[in-house]
């Protein structure tokens, strides 16, 4: 299929790369593509960022027909821009639209057009140190009935943002708490898929958390209740005497692309990480027998998130010294410098556009 290319006719300013923040700024351009159950996906075009004209009856407002992926591009040190494992992201946006009913991509399709979409606004892609354009591509229902059906009509969409540093003021540990009355999701249901609604459900225990200092929740299954998760919006590892311990993927996890990634380095590195059910009980007997090394986030966003407190029924422990391990900052660094082109790439992870 042929992407069709409408340039803007006024193209803006670009923002201060030291006041990005995250989400506030977007590129002059967005790719969209549309899907119809005859025509299947048609009229692939990279047109000016504007708004989407939606039919207020749209699947999308009442069913939560929609999906997507987070992902960056880098700023190498020579000035050419890279993607990290991209292809992972459409997989995974395959996994999610097959969960939710949606129509599925062409992968390989799906990759060109983002490719060629960050080829076309690479001047937005910052250099400073620790930024990146962060691209959001999604994907919803858009029929214009109230009923409850397969989807007939739906879109693609690509937008771009370019983003500041996540870590300001350097990779400081987060305070995190069990959540015990929530859960994010339940095997059998949306958890393994990248779906707004996910992340909808999971705002009021954040928001319950934030109120009492923490910055993040550690989600544990909907069924027993005693399982680990997920931690906030990332998956989850921790480093138990000398194995790094992280949730299988039993279909209430998402997939992460980062955990992949850390996984894959950490048995490189030698070191033994077991995927598997890991209980509340058994980590609060390894935080007081001091078992517990180290424990970290890992995602899009951050890359790795060092955790030095842990709150589990109102009594506060702290990890280790309350610092970043060594294990969690040599991940961070080996994954940043892939990522921004600052180390050899021996793994085949990124690619340039």
């Amino acid at each position: 299929m042929e992407i069709k290319i409408i340039r803007t006719n006024a193209p803006k300013a670009k923002p201060d790369q030291n006041s990005l923040g995250f989400g506030q700024h977007f590129t002059d351009h967005m790719f969209v593509m549309d899907y119809n159950l005859e025509k299947g996906w048609y009229n692939a075009r990279i047109e000016p960022f504007g708004n989407l004209n939606l039919h207020p009856a749209s699947t999308v407002f009442h069913y939560g027909a929609e999906i997507f992926e987070g992902m960056k591009a880098y700023r190498r040190p020579d000035g050419e821009v890279q993607l990290f494992r991209p292809e992972e992201n459409m997989k995974r946006m395959n996994n999610s639209a097959e969960r939710l009913s949606l129509p599925l991509l062409d992968e390989e399709f799906a990759l060109e057009a983002l490719k060629t979409f960050v080829n076309m606004e690479k001047d937005w892609v910052p250099s400073a140190p620790g930024t990146s354009l962060y691209l959001r591509p999604f994907l919803f229902g858009n029929d214009e009935t109230l009923g409850v059906h397969t989807i007939h009509n739906a879109k693609f969409v690509i937008i771009a943002s370019p983003v500041g540093a996540y870590y300001k003021e350097g990779l400081n540990p987060v305070k995190i708490m069990i959540e015990t009355r929530d859960v994010r999701a339940v095997r059998g249901g949306t958890g393994y898929a990248k779906c707004g609604g996910n992340y909808a459900a999971s705002m009021r225990a954040g928001d319950r958390a934030a109120a009492q200092g923490y910055s993040q929740v550690l989600w544990l299954d909907g069924v027993e209740r005693k399982y680990i998760e997920e931690v906030g919006a990332m998956n989850v590892m921790f480093l138990i005497n000398d194995t790094v311990v992280t949730p299988a993927l039993t279909g209430s996890v998402l997939p992460g692309i980062t955990r992949k990634s850390c996984i894959e380095l950490l048995k490189e590195m030698n070191i033994k990480v077991e995927e598997r059910l890991l209980s509340v009980d058994e980590l609060s007997e390894a935080v007081k027998t001091g078992a517990l090394k180290e424990a970290w986030g890992c995602g899009t966003a951050a890359v790795v998130s060092p955790i030095g407190e842990l709150r589990m029924d109102d009594v506060k422990y702290q990890i280790a010294d309350g610092g970043i391990g060594k294990l969690t900052q040599k991940l961070y660094d080996t994954l940043t410098s892939i990522q921004w082109g600052h180390a050899e790439d021996t793994h085949n992870w990124t690619c340039k556009v």
